[in-house]
């Protein structure tokens, strides 16, 4: 797409005091406004040191000049910096300057907004420089800086190609079903939805573990009274952040921490008890409890060890559990009896256990040993991922059935536009301003 025609600029440094911070301006007019601004540029890529000065003349600060040339910048456009001491009075005279001799203030996102545009960066690499900035641990800010190189853009095209392979020899079979052509081979485009479809499956449950890292995983601790929640939380969290009774009902509502467990953001959820014939406070209670389960990545059902019937009765309860929501069985209390052979043990007490749960926790939550490879991924992204998935699958029914090759065609187009809009090549202005306005205003 062509560059738009207006000249932005904005502080691209965090508000605040520092050492240095930076203006940075993108568009046409960018170098002419930093030639009244400094002075005489510099060579492209290299600094200088000037004096800043106003519209009127008068110094501003002194510091660094910085201009880089379309297209080779990140915006594609004429780009200027200029870094100069960090502190806000000298940044809002600085931007003023730009804004007085022709540039206009930039919205949030717009810099990286007009590297999508003209085609420095996909969308989904454009996102990532958001995650990264956002990072709140080191596993975040690796996984958006493999997103950013275009790990997951690549995967993403890959599959986008072999899609568009299929589709071209399907829809050929269907234009040209009267011409002499040789006939689709229908075992090798069976097996190839099928390859496709376990690809995409798989690249699902990848970009579901790196939502998870980006987001942050919401965890609900469940389980009937006194079965331990609140003193996990607690321990989890380093602080009281939860009432411990042994009086049962003790928590009545939903209370939530966020914690950083082996490099992962997590939120737990701690819920109130749940059990048969409950008082009416208990029951709305319960009645939270469930909806929050409901939402949760994964529900954590503590049982205490040393209450025989309550471990007697796990399957039982697991099935009162609200479906769709994965779950794992944490015996607690093991100070003073042990978890069944195989299961997750722990006391909140002496902490016995507490190793082995962070750990799997943070696997949970992206990190841990199987997350080499893992990228940041969006919300949006596991969703047109899974539905590039469900259209790949029904052309695939088509296809062994009797669907006919229109349908299985059109399957393939709906799982087309799917994955092109993770990269951009599919998107709605609606889209694109809903993604960029989640940016900070200098990127």
């Amino acid at each position: 797409m062509a560059t738009v025609s207006d000249t932005i600029a904005a502080v691209a440094t965090a508000s605040g005091r520092a050492g240095i911070g930076i203006v940075r301006l993108s568009g046409p007019a960018a170098h002419v406004i930093a030639s009244r601004v400094a002075g005489p540029l510099p060579a492209p890529r290299q600094a200088r040191f000037v004096t800043f000065r106003s519209p009127e003349g008068e110094p501003i600060d002194q510091g660094l000049l910085l201009c880089f040339s379309a297209p080779h910048s990140f915006t594609g456009e004429d780009v200027v910096e200029f870094q100069a001491h960090g502190g806000p009075v000298v940044l809002s005279a600085l931007l003023d300057a730009a804004l007085a001799m022709g540039a206009r203030r930039a919205g949030p996102g717009e810099f990286s907004q007009r590297a999508f545009l003209n085609g420095r960066l996909d969308l989904a690499r454009a996102e990532a420089v958001a995650d990264l900035i956002a990072a709140g641990s080191a596993a975040q800010a690796r996984a958006a800086l493999r997103s950013l190189s275009g790990e997951f853009s690549t995967l993403v095209r890959s599959l986008a190609a072999t899609l568009l392979a299929l589709r071209v020899e399907v829809e050929a079979g269907i234009d040209f079903a009267d011409e002499d052509i040789e006939p689709v081979d229908g075992e090798r485009i069976g097996a190839a939805l099928a390859a496709l479809l376990d690809e995409v499956n798989a690249l699902v449950a990848s970009a579901e573990r790196g939502r998870r890292l980006t987001d942050g995983t919401v965890v609900v601790l469940a389980g009937r009274p006194n079965a331990g929640k609140s003193s996990l939380l607690n321990r989890l969290s380093g602080h009281d952040a939860a009432i411990v009774s042994d009086e049962p009902g003790t928590t009545r509502d939903v209370l939530r921490e966020a914690v950083a467990l082996g490099g992962c953001a997590l939120e737990l959820i701690d819920t109130a008890g749940l059990r048969p014939d409950p008082g009416v406070i208990e029951a709305e209670g319960m009645r939270r409890a469930e909806r929050e389960m409901r939402r949760a990545d994964h529900i954590l059902f503590l049982v205490d060890a040393a209450d025989a019937a309550a471990v007697a009765a796990v399957a039982d309860d697991l099935a009162a559990l609200p479906a769709g929501t994965p779950v794992t069985v944490v015996y607690t209390k093991c100070d003073r009896a042990p978890a069944p052979p195989g299961a997750i043990g722990l006391s909140s007490v002496s902490g016995e256990g507490l190793d082995r749960l962070v750990h799997w926790l943070a696997g949970l939550a992206g990190s841990g040993d199987d997350a080499t490879g893992t990228f940041s991924a969006r919300a949006r992204h596991v969703e047109a991922l899974t539905r590039a998935a469900g259209h790949l699958a029904l052309a695939r029914q088509a296809f062994a059935g009797a669907g006919g090759s229109e349908l299985v065609a059109e399957e393939l187009r709906l799982a087309s536009g799917a994955l092109g809009e993770l990269t951009g090549q599919v998107s709605s202005d609606d889209l694109l301003g809903a993604i960029f306005s989640t940016f900070c205003i200098g990127k």
